[in-house]
């Protein structure tokens, strides 16, 4: 991948997507809590904040939000975490949201054999209404220049609009060289009103032509764009890894586009308790990251979203494809550690990580 130099752009990445306002119930469960904390996250959004708040790169996000206290706490959460916002979209406010409003998302985290819950109120947002020609992408990608564009599967979903959105940056970011990556986020309840994983694999394979990067895990792979692992088990430990190989043949075969592919590789033993590893796909040659049996999990939501951060952090820094997936996998196993949806950790503890350093308190 041609990459393009810090010194002609603005922002090292930029991502497009939905953030929402996370309320979480802490040990306890949605439906019976009497309080909630509250995050910021979107799938596309949390790499933004994962690159600038561990790696300290610059990267921005383009966003819509209704003008209201909801939408401006979540400003408020945004700043926190040091994602440019000089590209949000605030939309007027009706008062009640008949119109235009802030989506909610709701995570238990899950403990033991309960597994995490997400319930989310997301309907009619104030980014499920932003149509093609509502940003100016020849800004954006020409006059001020991008490096990494990351956009997905779940801001996709959000409206009929989104994906023509999605496929009018790609084309101009492709045109000023700027690397794009995709991650697939298969998310069931996103799609199933909308036609269900016909219409996902429909709408991702027409964005598909587009991307450099292509990221997700086996069940993206299956359900966004209609590819097969065989013979798999729902225990990794008794997987045979070159099935994942196989299957991402048969991606950069169908779509030789791809540069990377990349896919993280979790079984969920408990909810509290993961195998995981991750497997990079570069110039035609398999690279894995160090497999890690038994993670303990405090809050698996963003896991995903910080392995790509981590990944894209690599190639931008030009460190190669090994070093790469292992800073995504170390990263992403960080971040399920901490509550919330987004990283908050400090790259000297993703490098020691990387290095097999304990868990040794550090004084």
């Amino acid at each position: 991948m041609k990459i393009r130099s810090k010194s002609e752009c603005r922002w090292d990445q930029l991502s497009l997507g939905e953030v929402m306002l996370r309320l979480d119930p802490g040990f306890s469960r949605i439906s019976t809590a009497r309080s909630f904390q509250v995050w910021e996250g979107g799938g596309e959004y949390n790499v933004a904040r994962g690159l600038k708040r561990c790696f300290d790169l610059d990267s921005a996000v383009v966003t819509a939000f209704a003008d209201n206290a909801v939408g401006r706490l979540l400003q408020d959460l945004i700043y926190q975490g040091g994602v440019d916002q000089s590209l949000v979209l605030w939309l007027s406010y009706d008062g009640v949201g008949r119109q235009i409003r802030n989506g909610l998302n709701f995570t238990e985290r899950g403990f033991g054999v309960r597994g995490a819950l997400g319930c989310s109120d997301r309907g009619n947002t104030a980014m499920a209404h932003l149509k093609p020609r509502d940003i100016d992408w020849e800004k954006i990608f020409g006059y001020e220049g991008v490096r990494w564009f990351h956009t997905g599967g779940i801001y996709a979903a959000v409206s009929e609009n989104s994906p023509l959105v999605i496929k009018e940056a790609m084309k101009v970011a492709k045109r000023y060289g700027t690397v794009i990556s995709y991650d697939l986020n298969y998310r069931e309840s996103l799609w199933k009103g909308i036609g269900g994983k016909k219409k996902a694999q429909q709408v991702n394979r027409e964005i598909a032509p587009y991307v450099d990067v292509m990221l997700g895990n086996e069940e993206d792979f299956i359900s966004s764009l209609g590819f097969t692992v065989d013979n798999t088990d729902e225990n990794f430990s008794k997987l045979d890894v070159t099935n994942f190989k196989r299957m991402i043949k048969q991606v950069v075969h169908t779509f030789p586009n791809f540069k990377v592919v990349a896919t993280t590789l979790r079984n969920a033993k408990t909810a509290t308790s993961n195998d995981w590893g991750a497997i990079c796909y570069s110039e035609g040659e398999f690279y894995q990251a160090v497999f890690r049996e038994d993670l303990e999990i405090l809050d698996r939501v963003g896991g995903g979203d910080s392995f790509a951060s981590g990944l894209i952090y690599g190639f931008l820094m030009d460190k190669g494809a090994k070093w790469a997936v292992d800073c995504g996998a170390a990263h992403g196993a960080l971040a399920m550690t901490t509550p919330g949806d987004t990283s908050m950790v400090t790259i000297s503890e993703v490098e020691k990580v990387m290095k097999g350093s304990s868990a040794r308190v550090s004084r």
